[in-house]
C-alpha cells in the first residue's frame, strides 16, 4: 500500500537521483543556472557551455557546466593556472619556465608537448586553456591555421593570437652535415627520424615530399619520435641522419640544420581565456628583452606580428 509518506519518499529518492545524475536536460541546466531555456538553446548555439547533443536531445555533463562557471566567474579559482598544450618549442618553453619562477608560488603554468591536432582536442575538451600550432609555410599560415582549428565544434569562441615565426627545416646528422638541398636526402639509404600523424613537423615534410613529386613511402623509416626533441635526441645519438624540425631544435641538440622556410607559431584560446592575468604576462614575457636575447642565441625567430590576433570567428 502506497501512502502519502512512501510516495513523498519515492518522490524525495527521484530528486536525488536526478540530482546526482552526471548529465542534465536543457531544463535541469536551466533551473541550475537561473535562466530560462531560451538562453541555454542560445549558449549551445554560440558553443559557450559545453553540451553533447544524443538521439537530438541536448545533454549537459555535470562537472563541465560546473567547470564552464568557474572558469566564466572573474577572479574564479581557476585564474591562478594556465595549462599550454600543443607544438612544442624552445623558446615557449623557456619563457613559461621564466614565468613560472617569476611568479613562485602565487600561480602555475604548465606546459605540456603534443601535436596540434591533440592539443586542439584537449582544448575543445577544456583539458588545456592554450593550444600551440604550427601547420606550414607562414605565407598560408593564417588561411591554414584557421580551417584547422574550424574542424572543433569550440572553434565559435576561439582566437587565434600569433606568438611568433620560426624557421622550420630537416635535422641533420653529421653523416649529411653537407647536403645543401632536400631532394639529397630523399634517395635511398639516409635513415629517417619521422613524427605521428598530426604533427606539424611532418605536415611540412609531406609539402616538401608534394612539391618534390616522392611518395612518402620510398623512404627508409629508422624511428618515429613523439616530439621535435625526441627526433634530434635519436640523431645526436647516432641512430637517424634526418628528421623534420625546426632550427632551434638543432641548436639545442649541435646539430647541422638544412632550412625548408619559415612557418608561423600561433596560439590557440577561448576569447576568456585572453584576458587573464596569466595569459597577458605570458604574452609579456615573450617580447621581454630576456626571450629577445634567448631567440637570438637559439636562431630561427620572428617577432614581427607577435600578440596579434590573427584570426576570431
Amino acid at each position: 500500500m502506497i501512502t502519502p509518506d512512501t510516495r513523498d519518499h519515492a518522490n524525495h529518492g527521484e530528486e536525488h537521483a536526478a540530482a546526482e545524475s552526471p548529465f542534465m536536460s536543457v531544463k535541469e541546466v536551466a533551473a541550475y543556472l537561473h535562466l530560462n531555456s531560451k538562453k541555454v538553446y542560445a549558449l549551445v548555439s554560440e558553443g559557450k557551455i559545453p553540451a553533447t547533443k544524443v538521439t537530438g536531445k541536448w545533454l549537459f555533463p555535470r562537472k563541465l557546466v560546473d567547470h564552464w562557471l568557474m572558469e566564466s566567474s572573474h577572479g574564479g579559482l581557476l585564474t591562478d593556472r594556465l595549462v599550454v598544450a600543443g607544438s612544442d618549442d624552445p623558446l615557449l618553453q623557456r619563457a613559461i619556465t621564466q614565468l613560472v619562477h617569476e611568479l613562485q608560488g602565487r600561480a602555475l603554468i604548465s606546459y605540456t608537448d603534443a601535436t596540434p591536432e591533440l592539443g586542439l582536442s584537449l582544448l575543445a575538451r577544456r583539458r588545456a586553456d592554450v593550444c600551440g600550432v604550427h601547420w606550414g609555410p607562414a605565407a598560408e599560415s593564417d588561411r591554414r591555421h584557421a580551417a584547422l582549428i574550424q574542424q572543433y565544434p569550440p572553434h565559435r569562441t576561439w582566437v587565434l593570437i600569433r606568438a611568433f615565426e620560426r624557421e622550420q627545416g630537416i635535422v641533420l646528422g653529421p653523416d649529411y652535415a653537407d647536403s645543401q638541398t632536400a631532394a639529397t636526402l630523399l634517395r635511398d639509404g639516409v635513415r629517417w627520424v619521422m613524427r605521428q600523424q598530426g604533427a606539424g613537423a611532418q605536415r611540412h615534410l609531406h609539402d616538401l615530399l608534394a612539391a618534390e613529386r616522392i611518395d612518402a613511402g620510398r623512404l627508409r623509416v629508422a624511428h618515429r619520435a613523439l616530439s621535435e626533441r625526441d627526433a634530434a635526441s635519436l640523431i645526436a645519438r647516432g641512430e637517424g641522419d634526418a628528421a623534420p624540425a625546426s632550427r632551434s631544435i638543432a641548436y639545442e641538440f649541435g646539430l647541422d640544420f638544412l632550412s625548408l622556410g619559415w612557418e608561423a607559431y600561433d596560439l590557440v584560446l577561448d576569447r576568456g581565456i585572453y584576458f587573464r592575468h596569466l595569459f597577458q604576462k605570458l604574452l609579456e614575457q615573450l617580447k621581454s628583452a630576456e626571450c629577445q636575447r634567448i631567440a637570438q642565441s637559439l636562431g630561427g625567430y620572428r617577432f614581427d606580428r607577435s600578440g596579434q590576433i590573427i584570426w576570431s570567428d
